[in-house]
């Protein structure tokens, strides 16, 4: 893939990714189907936005409410066709077997891919796609470790 030839920034700027969000019709849905998958508890700011904290990033969730807040129109629920949510987790294929029977839209069984990662893609009820993985070769577990 390509590399960047310079910034758009002059000098350094500190920057860390935060959180990903995601804008839905049906928050508590959405809500209680992450708390579901990944055992993390959500923390409510607002009836209208959630948090779901992890060692490393957060998933927000904001209702449909929020978007005028940012800008009228400028996110649309359930739309997502170029974003996959990605949790690494310690055993990919136990996670598989303890979300099924709750999550209805598999898209993978667990998955060797050539970068060395197992994985497991599926649907939120939005319809976003959802990677848990779980490195299997050294080069991938050294990628990842903790």
């Amino acid at each position: 893939m390509g590399k960047s030839n310079g910034s758009a920034y002059q000098g350094k700027i500190n920057m860390n990714l935060v959180s990903i969000r995601i804008i839905t019709g049906d928050i508590a849905r959405l809500v209680d189907f992450y708390e579901r998958v990944t055992g993390v508890q959500a923390d409510w700011a607002t009836e209208d936005f959630a948090e779901l904290r992890t060692a490393s990033g957060t998933l927000a969730i904001g209702s449909t409410r929020t978007v005028p807040l940012f800008a009228p129109g400028s996110a649309r629920p359930a739309d997502n066709h170029s974003v996959i949510i990605e949790f690494l987790v310690d055993d990919v294929d136990r996670v598989h077997q303890n979300l099924t029977g709750f999550v209805e839209d598999f898209v993978n069984e667990p998955t060797t891919l050539p970068w060395g990662n197992r994985s497991l893609l599926f649907r939120d009820p939005d319809g976003n796609l959802v990677n848990f993985f779980t490195p299997v070769t050294p080069a991938a577990i050294e990628k990842f470790a903790r």
